[in-house]
């Protein structure tokens, strides 16, 4: 596919154009901070992954376009006092990209996917990071941000070499916690902590994003429960007040759904 860079160009530039008047004639835009910001673009980001996981590609393109919203509002804060523009921004997302793909950009050879993420990850160390893991955000969600620190070890080489490996790993922790379980222990936590955190190791190495995998159990479940509740309003029973053995029985006929 050949990409229309005047038609983007034009689209983007109009962007540029309604952000400049909404924050000069807009009282709820001229009071936004990057702060006040902040937690709207998270929401933005979590409706775009709806979007995604719901294969809705109209969604997709209007969170896409919320984002960008969001992003061209940061820098023209940014602007007003002088620190950066959107060009800036822009022309640092070029620099990097064209500095961390010498493969595209440069002589190096890579064979695969797995060699470009390694020297993605060396890359980075040679421009003043201290640490693989400096790149993996604090405030991640626990689950994504485990999977991603896995990523980036595997990325300079530390990893397992073998799937049963991992796999042998996922029992000794399950272990560990049953034992710690069967002790009333204060440890239970923490072995806990390891037991998913090696079950996501596994996942990856089956090929499983581990979170998506979860959100689709949620969602799963979430079905499965509302049918429980409302066919069994229809007969006349009440959540709360019937048997287990009865809500197996509603909950069997939603997983034939």
């Amino acid at each position: 596919m050949t990409t229309d860079y005047t038609k983007g160009a034009e689209a983007f530039t109009r962007l540029l154009k309604i952000m400049d008047e909404l924050r000069d004639g807009c009282p709820w835009d001229k009071k936004q901070t990057l702060d006040s910001l902040r937690h709207l673009t998270i929401e933005e980001v979590y409706e775009l992954g709806d979007a995604i996981l719901k294969k809705d590609l109209n969604a997709v393109k209007g969170e896409i376009g919320d984002l960008l919203l969001h992003m061209v509002f940061y820098a023209r804060i940014a602007s007003e006092t002088g620190n950066f523009d959107i060009s800036d921004s822009l022309h640092a997302i070029c620099e990097k990209l064209i500095h961390r793909h010498p493969h595209i950009y440069g002589d190096v050879k890579v064979q695969d996917e797995e060699e470009v993420k390694s020297n993605w990850e060396k890359i980075k160390l040679t421009e003043g990071k201290k640490s693989v893991l400096e790149g993996v955000p604090m405030s991640l969600p626990a689950m994504v941000k485990a999977q991603r620190i896995q990523d980036k070890a595997r990325g300079v080489g530390f990893d397992w070499e073998h799937e049963s490996q991992v796999w042998e790993k996922v029992q000794e922790e399950l272990l560990e916690f049953k034992t710690e379980a069967d002790q009333s222990s204060t440890k239970m936590e923490d072995e806990f902590g390891d037991v998913l955190f090696s079950l996501i190791n596994y996942a990856r190495f089956k090929g499983i994003n581990p979170e998506d995998a979860l959100e689709k159990t949620n969602r799963k479940f979430i079905k499965r429960f509302q049918y429980l509740e409302t066919e069994s309003l229809k007969d006349g029973k009440k959540m709360g007040e019937m048997s287990l053995p009865e809500m197996d029985e509603y909950w069997n006929k939603a997983k034939d759904l």
